[in-house]
């Protein structure tokens, strides 16, 4: 049995106590902290029983001076460790003190420490568990401190308070110590980069040169270095252009194309309000729609007009860019009746379309029991068939509207979560106010079976329940063999939670509770369409109904996110908040108006989205509906418009050095050779190159900027601003073949 002890301590830096915690047996270390009535006035009591978590004792907790940061406690583990996870305990109600935001850093000392968490505390009694840890050099970084920082308390102007703290993590010298002589290499490794860096920087090319022969470390890639010479230190800027080429045939630029964000290109393929025919749907909302990505077949069946369900089932083929009448009424097909809310899917392997549940208004209710059909389609034979009359009798769910479908093809299983279930009017049981909710099915289709995995559960997610909803998004990430579930609604509540059920292994992991205002993520609501692309491990949400707590009303916004799966990110891709009916009047062929009840529709293979309908939810437009029909795609910069913007900047630099010297020379190349890599359409970029010309009418008393700057006897006049185009350039190249980021005069103090 380890013991381990630490310390906490105040911004002051007093020392407030000191523990031995008990540790576990094996090479996992748990170091708890009970803070026992102790507080910012009594920084040096020992507290008693420091092992027990009290959430019944109000004074068992650490409060703070006050609100006002920096305030934080540090804790000394007695050993380096591998810290994985920290767990606060809470008091036994909701507490105006509890942390609503907080940050964890950790490290060797407390001088030098790296973030390893940003999160924050739902306001109630249940102990919450993080994971923290951050990777450097494909090895996680080893701690002897872990500081506590409270950002925010849940209470306006109320001060912070701490009334639990275990650390779980790995003590054990054989796992630790790699790590720990890893990242000190590391650490040896950059310092003398940054050393390297600075020689370079400053033009001391002896001292670069002793001390990169003598620790036989490479600063960068050698291309990188080949930039430098033929830019810096020769001038020769032809071969600096060719370089730029070559690295762009050799991939180096990729990394960076792909760190950028998203811009959306939006395309009309069918306006609003166009001639109603039999040569394309009708105005709608609450309709489905699926793809099928092999044939760029886009499927769409039923919703409501307004007035009605629909029945009609059709096809837009992405080659002809044509709509198809496949059934008029699939009713009269064998296939399901008109119907809105409903869900789809499609087999890309059998090649056929499933669909389930349905609204029924509360006037049609009146037969009992409510029967849930399960239809498929078969696209080669182009017949429906019906699977089961009721799913509710054959271990499926009940008649359900606004629930959620995904298919895996690798088992043949179909999943569905969530949902409302409704009730036939003749049943005279009372029903809870919110209504009932569907759990999570698992539908396998060669055996032909129904199976429910999860039960709805009215609380937060935990246990073997999940918190059902409708109106939310559901994805299946193949690969990862999980189900991202996003938002929805549940009662009067409006979610932003965000989580992932797997399907192999039946956990949950909660990627974000919903409980923190954050505009860095999308706002609460429910009809947002969510599509996912597996190969680049990226989920799109586009907006719908979103709850605004300010105001009575919900509002619909457009806007457009990127989840980035593996960096466990948000972007938002554009937002357009504007709520004017004129505005919009006028963007008819520019970009969708805000809506809910639409349907989006992805081939992540050709990666495109499209998108069909909706209600445009403005006042008084209660039977309003759309039937435009777009196509988006997501576009970042091309190979050849980072290379344009490299050329571009070395040409600038190659004119300003001219114009010192010959402005009549200088001119002709502004005119000519630099005038051709300037993007005219950016408004920007070409008022930059038209104020260029002022350069060549300065007066010959006016020294250049660049020539007032201090040189060493060693430099030559053009050397700073080269170096400075240099560290520009280098910004397109991935980082672990460019130089440190970071600066060698910075970590001076």
């Amino acid at each position: 049995m380890c013991e381990y002890s630490f310390t906490m301590a105040e911004s002051c830096g007093k020392e407030a106590g000191s523990s031995k915690p008990k540790m576990a047996a094996d090479s996992t270390q748990k170091l708890t902290y009970n803070i026992h009535k102790w507080s910012s006035y009594s920084s040096n009591y020992v507290p008693e029983n420091i092992l027990v978590d009290a959430p019944g004792d109000q004074a068992s907790r650490w409060s703070s001076d006050s609100n006002c940061p920096p305030q934080f406690l540090i804790l000394k583990l007695e050993k380096c460790s591998l810290v994985k996870s920290i767990s606060f305990g809470k008091y036994e109600k909701t507490h105006v003190c509890n942390l609503r935001k907080f940050k964890i850093l950790g490290g060797m000392t407390e001088e030098h420490m790296v973030e390893l968490l940003t999160s924050g505390l739902e306001n109630d009694s249940n102990q919450e568990t993080f994971p923290v840890k951050h990777m450097v050099n494909g090895s996680q970084v080893p701690c002897r401190y872990i500081k506590i920082v409270p950002m925010l308390s849940c209470g306006p102007s109320f001060n912070f308070s701490i009334w639990y703290v275990a650390i779980n993590g790995i003590d054990d010298t054989d796992t630790v110590q790699p790590c720990l002589i890893k990242y000190n290499e590391y650490r040896e490794r950059e310092a003398i980069r940054l050393c390297l860096k600075h020689l370079r920087q400053h033009n001391y090319g002896e001292a670069f040169e002793t001390l990169q022969k003598k620790t036989k470390i490479s600063l960068e890639h050698p291309t990188i270095s080949e930039l430098h010479d033929k830019l810096v230190i020769q001038g020769d800027f032809t071969c600096c252009e060719r370089i730029i080429e070559r690295a762009s045939e050799e991939g180096h630029f990729e990394h960076y194309i792909s760190m950028r964000d998203y811009q959306p290109k939006w395309t009309l393929l069918c306006p609003f309000g166009s001639v109603e025919d039999d040569t394309k749907p009708g105005k709608r909302g609450g309709h489905q729609m699926c793809i099928d990505i092999e044939t760029e077949t886009v499927y769409l069946f039923g919703g409501w007009d307004g007035e009605q369900d629909l029945a009609d089932f059709w096809a837009y083929s992405a080659a002809t860019g044509e709509w198809t009448c496949l059934f008029k009424n699939t009713a009269d097909e064998g296939g399901p009746s008109a119907r809105s809310c409903h869900k789809m899917c499609l087999d890309p392997q059998r090649r056929q379309i499933f669909t389930l549940g349905r609204y029924l208004d509360s006037s049609v209710r009146n037969v009992y029991p409510l029967k849930s059909d399960f239809y498929v389609y078969d696209i080669d034979t182009n017949k429906w068939m019906l699977i089961f009359e009721d799913t509710g009798t054959e271990g499926g769910p009940k008649l359900i509207y606004d629930h959620q479908m995904c298919l895996d093809s690798q088992t043949s299983t179909i999943f569905v979560f969530g949902g409302r279930i409704l009730t036939s009017t003749l049943l005279s049981e009372e029903r809870p106010s919110e209504g009932s909710f569907s759990g999570l099915y698992s539908y396998h289709i060669p055996t032909n079976t129904w199976k429910i995995l999860r039960r709805d559960c009215a609380s937060t997610l935990g246990g073997k329940d999940i918190k059902s909803r409708i109106g939310h998004s559901m994805l299946l990430h193949p690969m990862a063999r999980k189900l991202y579930i996003i938002a929805g609604q549940r009662g009067k509540d409006y979610l932003s939670d965000f989580f992932t059920y797997n399907i192999d292994t039946d956990e949950i992991e909660i990627i974000s509770d919903g409980n923190k205002k954050d505009s860095a993520i999308p706002a609460a609501g429910f009809t947002q369409r969510a599509t996912i692309n597996p190969e680049l491990n990226e989920i799109h949400v586009l907006s719908g109904l979103s709850k605004d707590k300010d105001k009575k009303d919900d509002s619909v916004k457009n806007s457009f996110w990127v989840f980035y799966i593996n960096q466990n990110r948000w972007s938002c891709v554009y937002k357009n908040e504007n709520g004017d009916q004129q505005y919009w009047s006028n963007r008819q062929s520019l970009e969708p108006c805000p809506r809910f009840a639409h349907q989006l529709a992805y081939d992540h293979v050709h990666k495109r989205h499209y998108l069909f309908g909706g209600n445009p939810g403005r006042s008084g437009a209660q039977r309003s509906r759309l039937d435009d029909f777009w196509a988006l795609e997501l576009v970042r910069p091309v190979i050849g418009q980072i290379v344009r913007r490299c050329k571009h900047l070395i040409r600038k630099n190659r004119f300003q050095e001219i114009a010192t010297t010959n402005p009549v020379q200088a001119l002709t190349y502004l005119q000519t050779e630099l005038a051709e890599t300037v993007n005219h359409k950016d408004k920007k970029e070409t008022k930059e190159f038209q104020l260029l010309s002022l350069s060549l009418f300065r007066s010959s008393l006016e020294v250049p900027d660049h020539l007032l700057t201090v040189h060493t006897e060693q430099s030559h006049p053009h050397y700073t601003t080269r170096t400075q185009l240099f560290d520009t350039l280098v910004n397109f190249f991935p980082d672990d073949m460019s130089q440190p980021k970071g600066n060698l005069v910075d970590l001076i103090l």
